[in-house]
């Protein structure tokens, strides 16, 4: 087994080098509610048949 000096040295190495973790956040302080925004027509406007022909590109391409 190891000295207890020798392992109270090598945690004293590590504390100096790395030092202490960071301060916990909370969740609170990492999520953020924003209200939704109302749809837009022009941008959802278009052709419909475009939709469904990339959707058919794109099952083709994982097939």
């Amino acid at each position: 087994m190891q000295d207890h000096r020798i392992q109270d040295s090598d945690s004293a190495v590590r504390h100096a080098r790395f030092g202490a973790l960071p301060e916990r956040i909370a969740y609170e302080d990492m999520v953020e509610e924003k209200a939704a925004t109302q749809r837009d027509p022009e941008r959802d406007g278009g052709d419909p048949g475009v939709r469904s022909l990339l959707t058919c590109v794109a099952l083709d391409l994982v097939l």
